[in-house]
């Protein structure tokens, strides 16, 4: 189970490389997911000696103040052998075997985040040590919880250190290893107390008691650390650092484990503890809970995970692919974007989508209610038919039947059809028109690109327009036909009078009377209505043959020609995304692929188990 604790530090690294260390932000976090140990405790609480027993190396900076003011991710790596190394993630391929140069890095590293204010910032650095004396283990290391901002800091630093220590801690995931001197009262230890805030049951805080052999003669630990004074879930597990004489002398660290194993041997108050003390024991326990802790959390780490990548990939989806930089790719995407448009504007029409009805209901209501609302029997009124008879006539009165005034009667009367004709062109325009600016809106890629989004939508309208001038001119032609020629067949079929067209021995004004007149309007009528009804079904077909067919077939063909001779710059200004849409397509793909890649590592730890 050892490639547990590796996997998680692979992780955490590429959740720091990506940004990802546990702040508050739009990004999903892996980070708080993963279990970790976080190192709290008071200043000169011992903490950093705890931490150089750990590792069995002097590599911490050290000095008055708060000098821990970033968190540090310290990975340990045991090796079968070979030279102690370190390396730090922000200087890739440089091994440091010199852990004075560490200890200066750290520094310096921290200063390049913070400045030289002692300002404190929640970057983590991270180091890894390589090392045949260590386990394999992660510790996070924090800035010392403090009672007083020094010279140089805010007055808000004391807050500020315990939020941040606070913000570790407080995650279920999280193992607090809480660090309190022996020669202070335990009621007022700072890791005591923030640790009890947040884990007030102690199920997942370690307390280890530092300086035990500092305490006033008389006094031991013996109650703590046998978990009288305090009990925890875990024992308490105490230790004996190097004093500042030893590390004035700098004292090999080997050495000081070895005094540290004697002391508490050969102690008569913690002789029989012994086999749970010190800092060796404390490494070997931490590793091995560590790995129970990430065992047991690998199925949800999973699901997670899982979950995640969805709604990464989903989002993604969404935000639509990157800008292609070269002129062919960016053509390719604009053509790829219009089709993506074409093709909802034709599912509108078709029925895969809402609308395209609307334009059944101009044929089946809106142009039999038009051609209604004609009222050709007023058209028809006698005197307007008398008047056309006799000024057809002309100072020839017709002979048999007023063939002449019969077609200005009927001509005159078409010639009203024409509205309606238009008004039904007009009106499949209209929803044609809405349709269009329906399927810009549904089309997410064109939301990425404001310019692109206008120039389609322009030329679809100009599509449209055109198409609705050369459906106007072919519908108004068929209302012109009817008028141009006559059905002659209707008029052969209609009942005559005897003397075919009348009595020859009435005189001409007996000709214009009342019953004449009436019976020529009403084969005018009957005439009209036939054509009417004709029209009726064949304007449907030239609207849609003109427009709804063409729009389906051609309506970005002129946008397309023009795309083809645009020069690489224009066809950028088409593409020009919302900077912050790019940059959140960026860092979620780095996101996606941090996700990607941590669960492509847990599947190979857990087959390989």
């Amino acid at each position: 189970m050892e490639n547990l604790i590796s996997l998680v530090n692979k992780i955490q690294r590429a959740c720091t490389a990506l940004g990802d260390h546990g702040e508050e932000n739009s990004l999903p976090t892996l980070w708080e997911a993963l279990p970790s140990i976080a190192v709290v405790g008071g200043q000169s609480s011992g903490k950093s000696s705890v931490l150089e027993s750990i590792v069995g190396k002097d590599f911490l900076p050290r000095g008055a103040g708060i000098v821990t003011r970033r968190p540090l991710v310290l990975q340990l790596h045991k090796i079968d052998e070979g030279r102690e190394y370190a390396e730090f993630m922000h200087l890739p391929r440089k091994k440091f075997t010199d852990f004075a140069a560490v200890r200066k890095e750290i520094s310096d590293e921290t200063d390049r985040e913070t400045g030289r204010s002692k300002q404190i910032s929640s970057v983590p650095i991270h180091l890894s040590i390589y090392s045949p004396n260590v386990v394999n283990l992660t510790l996070v290391d924090l800035p010392g919880l403090t009672k007083v901002a020094v010279e140089g800091q805010p007055e808000s630093i004391v807050q500020d250190i315990e939020n941040m220590v606070r913000s570790f801690i407080e995650k279920p995931n999280c193992i607090i290893l809480a660090i309190s001197p022996a020669n202070q009262d335990l009621a007022t230890s700072d890791a005591i107390k923030i640790s009890r805030e947040v884990d007030p049951r102690g199920e997942r805080t370690f307390g280890v008691l530092t300086k035990i052999d500092l305490m006033d003669k008389g006094t031991n630990a013996v109650d703590i650390l046998e978990g009288k004074s305090y009990k925890l879930q875990f024992p308490w597990i105490g230790v004996v650092n190097r004093s500042q004489a030893d590390i004035n002398k700098s004292v090999d660290m080997i050495a000081a484990r070895r005094r540290e194993r004697e002391y508490f041997q050969t102690s008569p108050e913690y002789g029989h503890l012994a086999s749970r003390m010190g800092s060796e024991h404390l490494g070997k326990m931490l590793s091995k809970h560590l790995e129970q802790v990430i065992k047991s959390r690998i199925p949800g780490l999973q699901s997670l995970i899982s979950k995640t990548i969805n709604e990464l990939e989903t989002e993604l989806s969404r935000l639509g692919r990157p800008v292609a930089t070269d002129a062919g790719g960016k053509l390719y995407m604009i053509m790829e974007i219009c089709r993506s448009f074409d093709q909802i504007f034709k599912e509108h029409l078709d029925g895969t989508r809402s609308g395209g009805d609307k334009i059944y209901n101009v044929f089946d209501n809106q142009l039999p209610a038009a051609l209604k609302r004609l009222q050709f029997d007023k058209h028809l009124s006698m005197d307007n038919v008398r008047k056309l008879i006799t000024e057809a006539d002309g100072y020839q009165p017709h002979l048999i039947a007023p063939e002449q005034g019969y077609r200005r009667l009927i001509e005159s009367t078409l010639v009203t059809i024409r509205g309606p004709a238009e008004a039904a062109v007009d009106a499949v325009h209209a929803i044609l028109k809405d349709l269009v600016h329906k399927s810009i809106s549904e089309t997410m890629e064109l939301k990425q690109y404001p310019t692109l989004r206008v120039e389609v939508s322009s030329a679809a309208v100009d599509s449209l327009d055109r198409m609705r001038e050369e459906s106007k001119r072919a519908t108004i032609q068929l209302v012109d036909m009817e008028s141009s020629y006559l059905t002659v067949e209707f008029f052969r079929k209609l009942p005559q009078d005897a003397e075919k067209g009348g009595n020859p021995t009435h005189s001409i004004f007996d000709r214009y009377n009342d019953s004449y007149l009436r019976r020529i309007g009403s084969n005018v009528l009957a005439y009209v209505n036939m054509v009417c009804a004709s029209l009726r079904n064949s304007i449907p077909k030239s609207v849609v043959y003109c427009q709804v067919r063409e729009a389906k077939r051609s309506l970005l063909d002129y946008f397309f020609a023009e795309l083809g001779k645009r020069e690489t710059k224009q066809l950028s200004k088409l593409l020009d995304e919302d900077p912050a849409v790019m940059q959140r397509r960026t860092l979620l793909g780095k996101r996606l692929e941090l996700y990607r890649s941590a669960q492509a590592e847990i599947d190979a730890v857990t087959w390989g188990k």
